[in-house]
C-alpha cells in the first residue's frame, strides 16, 4: 500500500519518516477464521531484508525442530538442511565454522564438555581389540577414561612418559590405533614436539593421531599444520575464556573423519546446545586479545616466582629453564597462561592456595580470572588417583597449578607474595 492509500497522517512534525517496510508479512498460511489460541503458538514473521544485508552478530537458533514446506523434501533437508537440533543447528554450525577456520581443517564440531569431545571422537575411531598409546601425566578425566572404562570395551592402553617420543616408539604394537597428546600437558606443562608426534602416527598405516591442545589454544598453536590428524579443546577453558560455559571441540584434517565422526555424534548425542555455541562464539572474538596478556602476566607470575627461596621449581614453557623451552619457542605464538610451581611439600602448598586473597583457589582454567589449584588434593586427588599413580606421572605433592588470568599483573605477584609469608 502507498503513502497516497493510506490516511492522512495526525501528527504535526519536521521528523522524516525512513521505515517504508510497514507490518511484517507472517509465514503461516493460517486460514482466515484462524483462533487467536492458535495465533499465539503459531505466528511467525518473514525477516524482511537477509539477501542485501546481515547480522553482525548471528542470532542464536533455538529451535528443537524445523517444519517442512513438503514431505518429499525430508531427504533433501536430512543432507543438506536442518530436521532436529541434535542433527544440526544454525548457532552451532556457525561456531564450529569459525573454530575450523582457526584450526585450518576441514570440519569441527561442538560438544557438550570437553570430556564428551574425547570420549565421543575416541569411541567413534576405536573398536574392541585396538590399542592406544597415552601420555602420563595428562588429563584425570583421559586418564579414568583409559584406566577404568576403555577396557570393558575391549580397548587396549599403553601409559608411556609424556611427550617422550622414544617411548611412544616403544609402546607401538600391531594393533596400535591412536596415538594420544597433550600440549602442554595437564597439569605439569610438558611441551609435545607436534612435528615428531604427528610424523612416528604417520609411519604407522591406519592409525590416527589426536592432540588435546586445551592449554594452549588455537591462538597459540595450529596443531593441525604440524600433521596432526585430530586436535581436540575443552572449549569451558580459553576458547570460552569467561567461566561461563561448558563445551568441547573437535577438528580435524580429514575430511571423511569429519563427516563419519559428525554422523556418530548425531547419534551419540553428545551435541553442544544453541546458547552454549553463541557464548563460545561471544568468547572467541577475544581470544587474542585475552591470550596476549594471560601469557605476559604468566611470565611475570613465573619470573617472580622462580626467584623465590620458599618455592623449589617453577615451570612455565616461556622460561629458558623449561625442558621444553626450545620445543615451545618453536611451535607456538605465546607461552600460554599456565604456570606450574613446586613447593617443598604438601602443607606448604596448601598453606599458600588457602592464604590468597585475589587469585581464587577453585578447579577449571583458561577463564579471565586466575585460579589456583593443589592437584594432589584436588583435580588428582585421592579420589580420582592413588599416590602411586600420581607420583609415576611425575605429580609431586608440592605440585601448584595456576592459571594466570588478565587482573593486573603486579596485583597478582603482590597476591602470590603475601601469600608465601604464610609458609
Amino acid at each position: 500500500m502507498g503513502d497516497d492509500a493510506l490516511p492522512p497522517f495526525r501528527v504535526n512534525t519536521t521528523f522524516r519518516v525512513t521505515n517504508n517496510r510497514g507490518k511484517s508479512k507472517e509465514i503461516r498460511d493460517f486460514p482466515d477464521d484462524v483462533d487467536l489460541d492458535t495465533v499465539m503458538v503459531s505466528s511467525q514473521p518473514r525477516l524482511a531484508g537477509q539477501e542485501h544485508c546481515l547480522p553482525v552478530i548471528p542470532s542464536i537458533s533455538l529451535s528443537v525442530t524445523h517444519q517442512f514446506k513438503k514431505a518429499e523434501l525430508y531427504g533433501e533437508c536430512l543432507a543438506n538442511g536442518y530436521i532436529y537440533n541434535r542433527l544440526a543447528n544454525h548457532s552451532v554450525e556457525t561456531t564450529a565454522h569459525v573454530i575450523n577456520m582457526l584450526e585450518g581443517g576441514e570440519g569441527a564440531l561442538l560438544f557438550s564438555s570437553g570430556m564428551s569431545a574425547i570420549t565421543t571422537t575416541l569411541l567413534a575411531i576405536l573398536q574392541s581389540g585396538d590399542h592406544v598409546i597415552v601420555p602420563d601425566p595428562v588429563y584425570t578425566g583421559v586418564f579414568t577414561f583409559f584406566k577404568h572404562m576403555a577396557p570393558r570395551y575391549g580397548i587396549e592402553t599403553t601409559f608411556v612418559p609424556a611427550c617422550n617420543i622414544e617411548e611412544y616408539k616403544k609402546a607401538i604394537k600391531p594393533n596400535t590405533k591412536v596415538f594420544y597428546g597433550e600440549t602442554p600437558t595437564n597439569p605439569t606443562l610438558d611441551v609435545l614436539d607436534l612435528d615428531e608426534f604427528a610424523a612416528l602416527a604417520k609411519s604407522v598405516p591406519g592409525s590416527i593421531s589426536v592432540v588435546d591442545a586445551t592449554f594452549a589454544s588455537p591462538y597459540n598453536v595450529q596443531t593441525l599444520s604440524h600433521g596432526v590428524d585430530i586436535v581436540i579443546h575443552s572449549s569451558t577453558k580459553y576458547l570460552g575464556g569467561h567461566h561461563d560455559l561448558m563445551g568441547g571441540t573437535m577438528c580435524t584434517s580429514d575430511e571423511k573423519l569429519y563427516r563419519y565422526i559428525s554422523e556418530f555424534n548425531a547419534q551419540f548425542g553428545s551435541i553442544q546446545g544453541a546458547f552454549d555455541a553463541y557464548l563460545l562464539l561471544r568468547g572467541i572474538k577475544t581470544l587474542g586479545v585475552r591470550m596476549e596478556r594471560h601469557a605476559a602476566n604468566a611470565m611475570k607470575v613465573a619470573t617472580f616466582l622462580e626467584g623465590q627461596s620458599k618455592v623449589k621449581r617453577v615451570y612455565y614453557p616461556g622460561l629458558t629453564s623449561h625442558p621444553y623451552h626450545e620445543i615451545a619457542k618453536k611451535q607456538m605464538k605465546t607461552y600460554g597462561g599456565m604456570v606450574v610451581f613446586i613447593m617443598f611439600d604438601k602443607e606448604s602448598a596448601r598453606k599458600l592456595v588457602n592464604a590468597l586473597k585475589i587469585i581464587l583457589l577453585a578447579v577449571s582454567l583458561g577463564g579471565v580470572e586466575s585460579l589456583i589449584e593443589h592437584p594432589a588434593t584436588m583435580t588428582h586427588g585421592p579420589s580420582l588417583m592413588s599416590d602411586e599413580e600420581r607420583a609415576k606421572g611425575g605429580i609431586n605433592d608440592g605440585l601448584i597449578r595456576l592459571s594466570v588470568g588478565i587482573e593486573n599483573g603486579d596485583d597478582l605477584v603482590n597476591d602470590l607474595k603475601q601469600a608465601l609469608e604464610h609458609v
